[in-house]
């Protein structure tokens, strides 16, 4: 599962782009272009040719601590993380260093930023989109209770469409042309337009059919800390693995009496076994109810 590629947008405030920009460039090895763009766009280029970007975000509430207190902040502070095309085993460390550095310098979050991760969806098929969404419809209210998703977000990341579920279920798409015409279906807003309302969920599939060919997860909050970050790309990796390997998913909501014990059987399934995986676990197990003495057992 770890060979999938992926990009990251971490959403902060707190510092500058300028001084993120700075610190990435210190950290890196790179060198800083102002793109004097309507994002205000700051590119770290690095020695091994990729960049990585820092841009503003209207969604989010600009703070900076000042003697100890958050007050509000000019638009500099809007700052929102795009990384290059990574991939877990080689950047993974390097992603965790650079945020730990982006946290030292006084970057920080607040209910108004999220994290944003994108899939690679050159392998994936009909049938394997099939699987991603009723992966997600399934879990919907197990994730949504894990990761904590701030009400300050819901509009940005709502739960996953049940009519849309219903109808792929249905009409079982054989084409991505057909999942197109499904996806969108129902909205009066040109299917091209970049801030489609259709973009705005958990899982979102505009930006597979008309953005960068991947498949975004949109659910989580944004976090500097580097462990948390980690938990949530691997999450997302692993679902992505169960979709393009599982024969086929049910949609179908289970019955949960007792969430940790039902989040831990299911990441144990998708493949969270051993020592590498605890802290993981543990992040996204923490905020569920029941019985946490259920241990795991390598396959």
């Amino acid at each position: 599962m770890f060979n999938a590629k992926f990009g990251i947008e971490i959403e902060f405030t707190g510092i500058t782009r300028s001084q993120a920009a700075e610190v990435a460039a210190q950290f890196l090895n790179g060198r800083i272009e102002n793109c004097r763009d309507s994002y205000d766009t700051k590119k770290v280029h690095t020695p091994d040719g990729r960049a990585w970007k820092f841009m503003s975000d209207g969604s989010i509430r600009r703070e900076v601590k000042v003697n100890g207190r958050r007050i509000s902040a000019e638009h500099e502070y809007s700052v929102e993380l795009v990384s290059p095309v990574l991939t877990y085993r080689e950047d993974i460390t390097t992603l965790q260093e650079l945020v730990r550095k982006l946290r030292k310098a006084g970057a920080l979050t607040n209910p108004s930023c999220g994290i944003h991760i994108h899939l690679d969806g050159s392998n994936h098929t009909p049938r394997s989109i099939k699987n991603f969404i009723n992966i997600i419809a399934s879990k919907n209210d197990l994730f949504y209770k894990a990761l904590q998703i701030e009400p300050e977000r819901m509009r940005f990341c709502k739960k996953m469409d049940n009519a849309l579920v219903e109808k792929i279920n249905v009409r079982k798409p054989k084409t991505m042309r057909e999942f197109e015409e499904l996806w969108y279906e129902g909205y009066l807003e040109s299917r091209s337009r970049h801030y489609h309302e259709s973009r705005y969920h958990f899982l979102n599939l505009h930006s597979f059919f008309n953005g960068n060919h991947t498949v975004e997860l949109r659910g989580f909050n944004s976090e500097l800390h580097a462990g948390k970050i980690r938990s949530y790309i691997v999450l997302a990796l692993a679902i992505n693995h169960q979709a393009l390997t599982q024969k086929s998913a049910s949609a179908r909501k289970p019955q949960v009496e007792n969430e940790k014990f039902a989040m831990r059987t299911y990441l144990n399934r998708i493949g969270f076994i051993g020592d590498e995986f605890k802290n993981c676990r543990e992040h996204l197990c923490k905020h569920l109810e029941g019985s946490a003495a259920w241990r795991f057992r390598a396959a």
